[in-house]
């Protein structure tokens, strides 16, 4: 490719960035980043609602350290966590309550979450058995768990659902019952400490490194696209009296058209989920538009609350919340998904899981540099649900 090309970047998320850096490293001088929404980052989102200090309403940790660009890069400009920091986090623990607000013992959370992990990580590391491989990850799991001790004890069953709810936290999804426990080992685990935390500036200070090799006016904010054309007859010199043109042509929601010679499509997969088939003209190849339908990634929501003054001990990391009964169990996960399958015989009934959105938040964690604030994750259906909600419905159910 000539450095001479015209590219189009769409999505200003870390990969349609960290595409156009790469871009401008190599030479190029005729890039253009279009941006829907009016800030950058996707799915990083650092901001300072409580004090000096910076909360993650995005992507939190990174992962992995071998292989890592994202680790290498903020290891090389010292933006990881201070050690002090991550011995402090090292040393604390999870405290585990019933929805009658008894504390679960310790050593029979542990227990439960070794063995939840031990089971996992089978998945994880293609050593699954032939007979679960057609199992969804939640069904492979409740069948391993019977087979313990521990699933004669009512508090162990409830921790194991505890540990299905917090694993649909990582897993990005509504319910285990709807991930394949055979492709977890599609996931690749990158080797090294799984959670690294940032340091006092978070994502936004690699962001920053990253712009960095942007060149001023490169991204248009605030410029969604309408629709891609793209394997255009070309006529790149001007030949017979008409006017230059490209391969692709970009037409923005504002109109805007923006010729290019390549285009770089970096937008999520939600984004393609809704407009993949009308977004590009020709559409794409079948196989393409089928995967964007298969493949799945849920919703994942944080609750900050931020209280006047601590109230959890100086060693807690988080305090997790074990219900009664809670959407993992799979007679209540059954239930309603038969009933938000039947959309021939809706009533109020259908929507009786919205009065207990609640229990699928796994727990409120501390956060770092934060000694007043909590941070709960929830995911699915009842995230979205939440997502309609008043901050102060919100926080008076939280509180």
């Amino acid at each position: 490719m000539s450095s001479d090309a015209k590219v189009v970047v769409v999505g200003a998320g870390f990969a349609g960035l960290a595409a156009a850096a790469s871009l401008a490293q190599a030479g190029f001088q005729n890039v253009k980043i279009l941006e829907a929404k009016a800030r950058i980052g996707g799915r990083v989102c650092t901001t300072k609602p409580f004090t000096e200090n910076i909360i993650e309403h995005g992507a939190n940790w990174i992962h992995g350290q071998k292989g890592n660009y994202l680790y290498q890069l903020a290891k090389k400009h010292n933006l990881l966590a201070e050690k002090a920091l991550k011995e402090s986090s090292e040393s604390s623990r999870d405290y585990f309550f019933k929805e009658d607000g008894k504390h679960l013992p310790e050593e029979l959370v542990d227990q439960v979450t070794s063995l939840f992990e031990k089971h996992t990580d089978k998945a994880f590391d293609t050593v699954l058995p032939l007979k679960y491989r057609d199992l969804s990850l939640g069904d492979y799991l409740d069948v391993s768990f019977a087979k313990s001790d521990l699933a004669s004890s009512e508090d162990g069953s409830r921790i194991f659902e505890w540990c299905k709810r917090n694993e649909c936290t990582d897993e990005a999804a509504s319910s285990l019952y709807e991930v394949s426990a055979s492709q977890e080992s599609e996931y690749v685990t990158l080797d090294g400490e799984f959670h690294n935390t940032l340091g006092p500036g978070g994502y936004q200070a690699i962001l920053d490194i990253i712009l960095k090799d942007i060149p001023s006016g490169t991204i248009l904010t605030n410029t969604a696209v309408k629709s891609i054309h793209w394997d255009l007859e070309t006529n790149p010199n001007g030949k017979e009296g008409k006017e230059p043109n490209h391969p692709v042509r970009v037409i923005c929601e504002n109109d805007q058209i923006i010729e290019a010679d390549h285009v770089i499509v970096t937008v999520s997969l939600g984004v393609l989920k809704q407009q993949a088939r009308t977004m590009f003209e020709p559409a794409l190849p079948k196989p393409k538009l089928d995967a964007i339908k298969r493949l799945g990634f849920g919703t994942v929501d944080k609750i900050f609350l931020c209280f006047s003054q601590r109230f959890w001990p100086e060693d807690c990391e988080g305090i997790q919340l074990v219900w009664d009964e809670g959407p993992e169990d799979k007679a209540v996960y059954s239930n309603q998904k038969e009933e938000d399958d039947d959309d021939d015989d809706h009533d109020d009934h259908d929507d009786a899981w919205k009065e207990t959105w609640f229990k699928k938040i796994s727990g409120f964690d501390a956060v770092a540099r934060h000694p007043t604030v909590l941070c709960g994750w929830i995911t699915g259906k009842e995230a979205l649900h939440m997502e309609t909600l008043q901050d102060s419905e919100i926080g008076d159910v939280c509180v």
